[in-house]
């Protein structure tokens, strides 16, 4: 545990890529072979179901230091993160661990899960006695919350390449699928596929960088295939040995949500993997419903028949990755879409379709249709290279996406709320409202698009300006007027406004504009009837 402690400790005062690549992969030449499955398998979403939760956690620490429930919440609402203000507060500590490594915690928390609840506080509170300040944030990390380190997947997967003098590709694609951290080694991971492959093993995704400025800088038009930019859920379907897997993007095995996509087993060939967007479908109009239709069926562990009608889903095809057994990720995109185009008309079912290409002529042509985007519920225009292969994560260069400018708004900050990890001293979450008459209405929440200088300046504003405190929230007196920008709008009726924005940011800070010229809810009301 020491060594992991460590190795966060200093993961979070870098904010260089190459040194947090370094700290890495050090870890993972010289840690314990078991420890390192469980690294991985932390920071790459795969972290076991809590054994203890929140409330718990907050009761034993208050036990053990004596404290008032009042001064605990005070304390908790000024560090702003639970793992973090328990081992602050906690007392020095009475023994030491005896050097236990990570997979022994580990294992002993997912051991507690269906434990009685005074055995579970037995074991935190040893726990919390034997290991020292640094350790004890790690290990209340563990249960309570994510690490927020600024470590991506991509920075993983080079730090195990470079650990193991592997190629990032071969690596990215072994970490994939399902795989148990108490079962195997990180080498047992890394090289299994030559003895024991797992059939439910996704590729990694190819993924685009934002196109800015327009399309002219990528050359001739002919060389370029163009698409509609999809909004839905990013998924790759396998079909291996009998067997069919969906998996989305985040990794997260999906197969059972969505079994219209599932049906598709009986209908493609062994091994087959297709990477294309999991959409609502209206098949009457042939194309997208809004991404709410699609919300409505995320996350629910039994789907009903009416919502099985109401949001009928299709696999709107991108690109063939493996077929007939093969790994054709480095053919030419040419030649995978032709592949994919035969597939996609002999399967001849509603729930596999084409996404079709955007025939033109010139950028300009393009520019044109890019402009009825919103028509189609798409968010731009995808554009890649005809030649290119089948990458691993984000590479600039080859494929691209050329978004529509979002939707804008006026509106003036309510309420602040402090942050989480590096920003937990600091007011940077914050919400949204929009004039009603004589009212304000909140509709909206934003914690993005601010510079660090303007994050420092608000925080400053909003202790000088705070009127009333709820918890860990101030409201403000009503005078910020900020530009939010978002996606898309939907009705809510889940929300005060009643309406809901699909991935708001903010866009600029309007020290130009007073609060009486903001925008009014009949505004927003009069953009989702249009977006109806």
């Amino acid at each position: 545990m020491h060594q992991f402690s460590q190795l966060i400790s200093d993961l979070s005062h870098s904010t260089k890529t190459n040194e947090k690549l370094e700290l890495l992969s050090r870890y993972f030449s010289t840690a314990d072979e078991r420890d390192k499955a469980w690294v991985l398998a932390l920071f790459t979403g795969r972290r076991p179901r809590r054994a203890v939760n929140s409330a718990q956690m907050r009761l034993w620490c208050r036990e053990v230091t004596g404290l008032p429930e009042w001064l605990f919440n005070e304390c908790y609402h000024t560090v702003g993160d639970l793992g973090e203000t328990i081992a602050l507060l906690l007392p020095p500590p009475e023994q030491r661990d005896a050097g236990k490594p990570l997979h022994y915690w580990m294992e002993a928390l997912i051991a507690l899960e269906k434990a009685p609840e005074a055995e579970k506080s037995a074991f935190i509170r040893s726990a919390w006695e034997q290991l020292q300040p640094g350790e004890r944030f790690v290990f209340n990390k563990l249960i309570t919350g994510g690490f927020r380190i600024g470590v991506s997947q991509g920075t993983i997967v080079n730090a195990i390449a470079k650990a193991f003098s592997m190629e990032s590709a071969v690596v990215s694609h072994m970490i994939s699928g399902t795989w148990n951290p108490r079962e195997t080694t990180l080498p047992q991971l890394l090289h299994n596929h030559h003895s024991n492959p797992d059939d439910s093993r996704p590729y990694p995704f190819f993924l685009a960088h934002a196109l800015e400025g327009g399309p002219a800088v990528l050359g001739a038009p002919e060389n370029w295939q163009a698409e509609w930019k999809w909004d839905g859920i990013r998924g790759q379907l396998i079909r291996r040995n009998g067997q069919v897997f969906l998996w989305s993007r985040g990794e997260e095995l999906i197969t059972e949500k969505f079994p219209e996509i599932a049906s598709l087993l009986a209908k493609l060939p062994d091994g087959t993997v297709i990477d294309g967007e999991i959409l609502a479908w209206d098949e009457a109009l042939r194309r997208p419903l809004p991404f709410q239709n699609l919300q409505t069926r995320i996350g629910r562990k039994n789907l009903t028949k009416k919502q099985l009608q109401e949001s009928p889903v299709v696999l709107l095809a991108y690109d063939l990755m493996e077929w007939l057994g093969q790994d054709i990720r480095p053919s030419p995109l040419r030649e995978r879409r032709q592949l994919l185009e035969s597939l996609v008309a002999e399967v001849d079912q509603p729930a596999l379709k084409l996404s079709p290409v955007i025939a033109f002529s010139d950028w300009e042509t393009l520019a044109a249709l890019r402009e009825q985007s919103r028509d189609n519920n798409s968010e731009g225009i995808m554009l890649k290279n005809a030649a290119s292969a089948y990458q691993v994560g984000r590479r600039r260069g080859d494929w691209w996406k050329w978004k529509i400018d979002p939707f804008t708004v006026d509106a003036v900050m309510v309420y602040a709320q402090k942050g989480h990890g590096r920003r937990s001293n600091l007011y940077t979450d914050y919400t949204f409202a929009v004039r009603n008459g004589d009212q304000l209405v909140p509709f909206a929440k934003a914690y993005s698009g601010l510079t660090d200088a303007e994050i420092a300046e608000v925080d400053n504003w909003v202790k000088r300006h705070s009127v009333e405190k709820f918890g860990p929230v101030r409201t403000v007196t009503p005078e910020l007027v900020f530009e939010i920008a978002f996606e898309g709008i939907a009705a809510s009726n889940r929300h005060k406004s009643g309406i809901a924005l699909r991935f708001p940011r903010i866009h600029r800070w309007r020290k130009d504009k007073p609060v009486s010229e903001i925008n009014t809810l009949d505004d927003l009301k009069q953009l989702l009837a249009q977006q109806s």
